[in-house]
């Protein structure tokens, strides 16, 4: 076999391998190093002579140094703690008492709890989880839908895969080479649009069939001005200015990411302070979780630049260019393609595995295709939320089967989840039609003028 025979064979056998069950990190390791050993291999050398070893080190220690990687257990920790500071019940009944007059109000104040748990946590499984419990049970007792409101809480609780400040767009800058803070920027209106669109499309479903979101009881909606005004203040705003903080201190240059995360993670400390949920067993398991959750990016990203080095030294990495460049296919085609193949990749895959082991294939081939790899990473970041929320593996919706009461059933959660997927893929057209939906907002922030 030639060397881009047996690269092939790598990119085939760990697929299968991973599809086995085993854990990927440490499958990527094994591979990297098992077929590194092979295509640095020299007669008559040492068994530890072998260069593999010196690449291991060194990406280690790459991953390990990584200014940009420094934001993941920082943004993490500020997510945890957030999550464990008793603010999403207060949060969520001042929202919905103040968007008691629109239509679908309880549905429209989820949505809109959701966005902002999700942008503050980045925790796809804690926001489902949380909101499954506290409104997904008001909504049913108000009379809502089933369908409409197990979908409404899995797509919201997607969005922080999206808006800032995104893991994801971090794990995808450090992996591309680009800069994370105009990825944010360009996450900015798309978040936000994808946003728009499940209110929209809530408000419109509730105008045209009221019963599936019957208005709330006198009792719940005669809420004096000054009381709302007390909610928001004391439930809203404290977490709306953390966000807001954070991202304004990236965006604007005031910060990097790691040091905006930095504050992030300080202010999320005070706010659970304020809310009187600070003490050593919450502060004790956030910590945990953010080191289990950062040592397996860590690993993820140490596996992927070991495997990818070995797959590109063996020739792989020039096949699977020579096989796209092959076909003749238009930018369009090739991000249809390569959407389509990183759609399919995310039934079985988590993000993490999407963007650190399989998006590097793609990205030496943008510059063929004149793809601007900020444009590239917003569609891939907008795609990958359709993965928790399409059958059969829509780890959302199982999310909020395990906390739904008995008589939910899942199929009823995977149709009332399948209309906002195709809010997704609006968002993704109007995104590609319109690019400057993503890219005038860091083309106005960062070129010099």
């Amino acid at each position: 076999m030639t060397d881009p025979q047996i690269g092939m064979l790598m990119l085939g056998l760990f697929i299968f391998i991973i599809m086995l069950g085993f854990p990927i990190a440490f499958t990527l390791i094994a591979m990297g190093v098992g077929f590194g050993y092979y295509a640095y291999y020299t007669p008559g050398q040492e068994i530890f002579a072998n260069r593999i070893f010196t690449l291991l080190v060194q990406k280690t220690f790459e991953v390990t140094s990584s200014d940009v990687l420094t934001a993941v257990p920082l943004f993490l920790f500020m997510g945890y703690v957030v999550e464990r500071a008793n603010i999403l019940d207060r949060l969520f009944h001042s929202l919905q008492i103040a968007a008691k007059n629109v239509p679908g109000s309880l549905a429209v104040a989820t949505l809109v709890t959701c966005a902002m748990f999700a942008t503050a946590t980045g925790i796809v499984g804690a926001v489902v989880t949380l909101m499954g419990l506290l409104a997904f049970p008001a909504m049913l007792r108000a009379g809502y839908d089933t369908k409409l409101s197990a979908g409404v809480i899995c797509a919201g609780g997607c969005l922080g895969i999206l808006i800032p400040p995104s893991i994801l767009l971090i794990v995808y800058a450090a992996t591309a080479g680009i800069s994370a803070v105009k990825l944010y920027a360009a996450a900015f209106f798309p978040g936000f649009l994808l946003a728009g669109l499940y209110v929209v499309y809530v408000v419109a479903r509730a105008l045209i069939n009221p019963k599936l979101c019957p208005k709330l009881p006198p009792e719940q909606t005669d809420v004096s001005l000054g009381r709302v005004a007390w909610e928001l203040l004391t439930a809203f705003f404290p977490l709306a200015a953390l966000i807001v903080s954070v991202l304004g201190a990236i965006l604007f240059g005031l910060a990097t990411p790691s040091e905006a995360a930095g504050v992030g993670a300080l202010g999320g400390l005070v706010l659970a302070a304020a809310y009187g949920a600070l003490n050593y067993g919450m502060l004790r398991e956030s910590v945990y979780l953010t080191a289990r959750a950062t040592a397996m990016v860590c690993y993820l990203f140490i596996g992927s630049w070991t495997f990818s080095s070995v797959f590109a030294l063996l020739g792989g990495q020039s096949v699977v260019e020579q096989f796209f460049l092959s076909l003749n296919l238009s930018t369009t085609q090739f991000l249809l393609m390569t959407q389509a193949i990183i759609f399919l990749l995310g039934w079985p895959l988590e993000w993490t595995e999407i963007i650190i082991i399989f998006v590097p294939i793609f990205l030496p081939l943008l510059d063929d295709f004149g793809v601007d790899p900020i444009f590239f990473g917003i569609l891939v970041a907008l795609n990958t939320q359709t993965a928790f929320n399409t059958p059969p593996v829509a780890m959302a919706a199982f999310y909020l089967k395990g906390v739904a009461p008995p008589h939910v059933k899942l199929s009823e959660i995977f149709n009332g989840a399948l209309p906002f997927v195709g809010m997704v893929f609006l968002s993704m057209i109007l995104v590609y039609v319109f690019p400057e939906i993503a890219l005038w907002l860091p083309n106005y922030l960062y070129t010099p003028r």
